[in-house]
C-alpha cells in the first residue's frame, strides 16, 4: 500500500497546482477506506475424489524385489501413512513364472527406503528381460505395471580437478564420461552419493540423448568436493516411462505450495493407479578425489 499512497499523494500535490485538490482528495480517501480491508477470506469446497493405489517398485538383479504399496489421501490431509494389509501382489518373470509377494513390512537398510511387500527369491534378470506386476486390493483396485530391462551403459571414465585455492576453500569438480548409442532413444539418471548411497545424493539428475545422441557424454559438478572425499558415481540407462516419471516428481514438487506455479501431475508407468514400476539397469564406480 506504500505505493499507492505516494500516487494518491502525487496526484493530490499536481491536483491543488491546477484546481482539482477536490478528485486528488477523494482518491486518496478512497484508498485509503479500501486499503485497510483488502483480505476477504473465501471457503472453497474441493471435490471429492476416490482413493487410488500408489505403487513404487524397482526391480534390481541379484537383489530380493521390494514393493511399498500406499493410497491417496486428500490434498489437505495429513499425510500419514496407513499400511493396506488387503493388497496382492503378484509378479511374472520373462519364464511366464508368477511369484507371489507376501506383506512383510520393512526397511532396505542400504536404500533406507521402506517397503510393504517382498519377494521370496533374488531376481534373475538381463538385459532385454520383461516383467509384468499385478496389485489387487480386496475394495476392487487393481494396477498394472510392465517394464524391461535396459541395457548396462558403462562409465568410461571418472575424473576431477581442484581449483587454485587453498585450505578450506580448495575444492574439486567432478567429471563422469560415457558413450551414448546412436542407433536408440537414451534416457539417464546420475546420482553422486558421498560415502554411501543410504543418504540422500548430492548430484542428482535426469537426461535424454536428444542433444547428445551417439556422443561421448560428459556431465559435471561445481567445485564441490574436498580431498580425500569418497564419492559414489552411479550412472543409470532409464526407460522412458520411467525418465517421464522422475522428470514429473521433480516439477510437482517445484509447484507445490508455488502460488505462481502451474499444477504439476505425476507420470504414471503403472495403469489403474499412480506409481513406478522399473528394472534397474546401472553401473557405479567408487572414487577418492585426491
Amino acid at each position: 500500500m506504500t505505493s499507492l499512497f505516494s500516487l494518491a499523494s502525487s496526484f493530490l500535490t499536481r491536483g491543488a497546482r491546477r484546481g482539482t485538490a477536490r478528485v486528488a482528495l477523494a482518491v486518496l480517501t478512497l484508498l485509503a477506506a479500501t486499503g485497510c480491508n483488502l483480505q476477504k477470506d473465501i471457503d472453497v469446497e474441493l471435490p471429492a475424489f476416490p482413493s487410488q493405489l500408489v505403487v513404487e517398485c524397482y526391480l534390481e538383479p541379484g537383489q530380493v524385489p521390494r514393493l511399498t504399496v500406499s493410497e491417496t489421501v486428500p490434498y489437505l490431509s495429513s499425510p500419514e501413512p496407513r499400511l493396506l494389509t488387503n493388497v496382492a501382489v503378484v509378479l511374472t518373470l520373462p519364464s511366464g513364472q508368477k511369484e507371489a509377494f507376501r506383506f512383510s513390512p520393512g526397511l532396505d537398510t542400504l536404500t533406507q527406503k521402506v517397503y510393504t511387500h517382498i519377494g521370496r527369491n533374488a531376481l534373475v534378470a538381463k538385459p532385454g528381460d520383461t516383467f509384468t506386476l499385478d496389485v489387487q486390493d480386496t475394495n476392487g483396485r487393481h494396477v498394472t505395471g510392465r517394464a524391461t530391462m535396459p541395457t548396462v551403459v558403462p562409465i568410461e571414465k571418472v575424473e576431477w580437478k581442484f581449483n587454485d585455492k587453498t585450505a578450506e576453500e580448495r575444492k574439486a569438480y567432478l567429471l563422469v564420461r560415457f558413450q551414448d548409442n546412436a542407433a536408440t532413444a537414451d534416457f539417464y539418471r546420475l546420482q553422486i552419493h558421498a560415502d554411501s548411497i543410504s543418504e540422500n545424493p548430492n548430484r542428482d539428475f535426469e537426461l535424454d540423448d536428444r542433444l547428445t545422441n551417439g556422443q561421448l557424454v560428459t556431465l559435471g559438478t561445481s567445485y564441490r568436493y574436498s580431498a580425500n572425499d569418497t564419492l559414489l558415481v552411479t550412472l543409470y540407462h532409464i526407460d522412458q516411462p520411467y525418465y517421464r516419471f522422475l522428470q514429473s516428481v521433480d516439477g510437482a514438487r517445484g509447484a507445490n505450495g508455488n502460488p505462481f506455479a502451474q499444477p504439476a501431475a505425476i507420470q504414471s508407468s503403472v495403469e489403474g493407479g499412480l506409481g513406478i514400476f522399473t528394472v534397474l539397469s546401472y553401473q557405479r564406480r567408487t572414487v577418492i578425489i585426491q
